[in-house]
Formats: structure tokens, C-alpha cells, sequence
């Protein structure tokens, strides 16, 4: 316990490194989690993209924690669909894999319901070929903006259905009023419509609280962030967390420098 907390003071500089990279970029996915500490329940909130992870204890799930950290982020936000993010002002997508679990999981309840089937059928539909087009040309604007004029299409389609179940209605309300952040990956490169970046970070998170089991206090489990950031960082980058560590480095840029440098001039057998 004692070396978790001089290592996370030790370190606390390389995790201020990893979040200044973060909202200096053009993504970030965010999520967040409950998390059972002694005598209280906090939320660890996830913060990461392709190359950096940055993990935060908040002592609620409330918008402050959301609005302070990216207060500074002008890039787009991936997330669920959890209100508080729609606080923020800068550009936002919508994970849609969450939103196709939710319409799964209604056509499962209301099988008989074809005013819901005929919704989930035309999404769909507009999906197919978006996905079709990333498969083939990547998160990239010059193919995907192609798909705006199908995504208008549908909400056209959309605005004009008078639906008569109580659930279709509903749901016809959300897609409404989420349009403008449901397809904001088509306006930018390398955005993704899921948020599979973010619930693959929280898998750490999940390892950590089986382990800790209530145990750990605010204070330790700050601590513990400190590191687990700096940890799934280095995975994300395929850097070994151990070298990093027994470097005596600070910074994972000048650790990866070294090793790039250390490579090129190393001696080679021929």
C-alpha cells in the first residue's frame, strides 16, 4: 500500500501528460461506472482514445465532474446516451451500437409490435451501406458524406409517421431529438459511431473493483486511477508498462523516443 502511494505521487505528472494529450485531440470517448468503496459508492469516469486512457474518481455521476474535465475539449465526444454529456458544447456522437440494443431489446418485449419492427427495419436499412462504405474506406469524410443526403432521407421518412403505440412514439421522439449527434461521424475523419473504445477501457475498471471488493477508500482509489491510467496507456501504445516503470522515465514520449532510438542505433548481425 505504501508503494502504491509513493508510485502514484511519483507519477502523478505522467497522468497529468496523458489527459493534456487527450483534450488536446480530436476524439474522446468517454463512460463512466458505479464502484463500491469502503463505507460509500463512488464513479470512476473513463476518458480515452486510440492512444492514451485517463481515469477519474468522482464522488457522483452528476455533470460537474464531465463539464470540468473536458471543459477544454473542441474536438468530438463519443458516448452513451447518458443526459449529462449532452451539457457539453462541443461536438458529440451518440454510440449507435447502444442505440440498436435498445431497439433490440424493445422488439423483444413488444415482439407483435410492427409499428417498431417497421423503425428498427429502416434504421437499419440507412446503416447497412454506411457500414458497408467504413468496411471498405475507413472513418474517412470524402466516402462517408456520401450517406447525409440517405440520412436525411429517413428523418424526412420519419417526421411524416404518426405512430399509435405508446413505444413507438417514444422512440420516435428520441431519434428526433438526437439527430443532430446520431450521425456526426459522417462531418469528420476518423470519428467512430460506437463507443467500443471507452467500455474496452472500463474493462480494467471491472477487474479492479472485483479486486478491491470495497475495500479502498476515495484517497486509494484515486491512487489506483493514477496508475491504471498510465497502465492502459501503455497497452494501448503496445509499450510494456513494466520497462516503462523500471526506466526511471516520466514521460511515455521520451520512453518511446529512447526505445525508437536505442533500436535504430543498436548494432546489427549480418
Amino acid at each position: 500500500m505504501r508503494f502504491k502511494v509513493s508510485a502514484s505521487a511519483l507519477y502523478k505528472t505522467t497522468c497529468k501528460s496523458i489527459f493534456k494529450k487527450l483534450v488536446a485531440g480530436m476524439v474522446i470517448h468517454a463512460d463512466e461506472t458505479q464502484i463500491n468503496l469502503k463505507g460509500t459508492m463512488g464513479y470512476v469516469w473513463t476518458f480515452a482514445n486510440a492512444e492514451n486512457v485517463y481515469y477519474v474518481y468522482a464522488s457522483s455521476r452528476e455533470a460537474n465532474l464531465v463539464q470540468s474535465v473536458l471543459k477544454d475539449f473542441e474536438g468530438v465526444l463519443v458516448s452513451d446516451f447518458y443526459s449529462v454529456y449532452d451539457s457539453l458544447s462541443c461536438p458529440q456522437q451518440k454510440c449507435l451500437l447502444h442505440l440498436i440494443r435498445d431497439l433490440n431489446d424493445d422488439l423483444i418485449k413488444e415482439p407483435f409490435n410492427d409499428e417498431i419492427r417497421l423503425l428498427a427495419n429502416d434504421f437499419a436499412e440507412l446503416l447497412r451501406p454506411i457500414i458497408t462504405t467504413i468496411d471498405r474506406f475507413g472513418l474517412k469524410v470524402r466516402y462517408l458524406s456520401k450517406h447525409k443526403i440517405e440520412v436525411c432521407r429517413f428523418f424526412r421518412k420519419l417526421a411524416r409517421r404518426e405512430y399509435l403505440t405508446e413505444s413507438a412514439t417514444k422512440w420516435k421522439k428520441r431519434l428526433e431529438r438526437n439527430r443532430t449527434k446520431l450521425f456526426t461521424f459522417l462531418d469528420y475523419d476518423n470519428v467512430p459511431w460506437n463507443n467500443n473504445n471507452a467500455e474496452h477501457a472500463m474493462k480494467a475498471i471491472a477487474e479492479l473493483r472485483r479486486s478491491l471488493s470495497g475495500l479502498s477508500t476515495e484517497t486509494g482509489i484515486k491512487d489506483y486511477l493514477i496508475l491504471l491510467s498510465i497502465q492502459e496507456t501503455c497497452k494501448y501504445q503496445g509499450i510494456s508498462f513494466l520497462e516503462f516503470l523500471r526506466s526511471g522515465e516520466k514521460d511515455l514520449d521520451v520512453f518511446v523516443g529512447r526505445k525508437i532510438w536505442s533500436h535504430q542505433n543498436a548494432p546489427h548481425l549480418h
